[in-house]
């Protein structure tokens, strides 16, 4: 019973997410614009030459803080061709969610755009939860763009998964960078640094 209500209570987090205020990490550079660039220790930026932090944001729902988000990607880097660009959405999870619940929020999300088939959200949720484990506080996901192929998805430094679908990988990604993102001001923050 106390499982079910504590999934129940993060399903309800995640899926109120459009109410989230998004807000700069506690130890984030001054400017979100900061050439810094890419640690050694994240083995998922090993695929992108040069890459430098573009920005970032913290997911707060209600309160609650949800992930850290950064977005790496080389120089020279403009959100109007983010589509055409090779990058990685780092999410730092500061919360407990099972996959299944991100999985959910994540294809809600991706439908904002347009339509999505049954048939087409069935394949991507297993994609999803094929790539995405559960998660526990400390864990960090990273989805790399590989333009014109996919995205590739790593858990904690290790490799998880790709999805080899771009109309899939245009979609994941635009639910953090799309114009139609129910996150503005997080989109705003990631591409800070973007020369939008």
């Amino acid at each position: 019973m106390k499982h079910a209500l504590l999934a129940g209570f993060a399903a309800l987090l995640w899926s109120g997410a459009a109410l989230a205020q998004p807000a700069a990490p506690p130890a984030a550079p001054e400017r979100a614009a900061s050439p810094v660039s890419a640690p050694s220790s994240r083995p998922e930026l090993g695929a992108l030459p040069r890459a430098r932090l573009i920005g970032q944001a913290r997911l707060t729902v209600w309160g609650f803080d949800i992930y850290d988000a950064r977005l790496w990607a080389p120089a020279p880097f403009s959100a109007d061709s983010v589509a055409a660009s090779a990058l990685a959405l780092e999410l730092n999870y500061l919360r407990n969610f099972q996959a299944a619940d991100i999985a959910e929020r994540s294809l809600k999300e991706m439908r904002r755009s347009q339509p999505v088939s049954d048939a087409q959200a069935a394949l991507w949720t297993a994609e999803l939860l094929r790539v995405i484990p559960d998660v526990r506080k400390g864990d960090r996901i990273t989805a790399v763009h590989r333009p014109g192929q996919g995205a590739a998805f790593w858990v904690n430094g290790r490799a998880s998964g790709e999805v080899l679908d771009t109309d899939f990988a245009r979609r994941f990604f635009g639910i953090w960078l799309s114009p139609d993102t129910s996150e503005p001001r997080m989109r705003e923050a990631l591409l800070a640094g973007s020369g939008e």
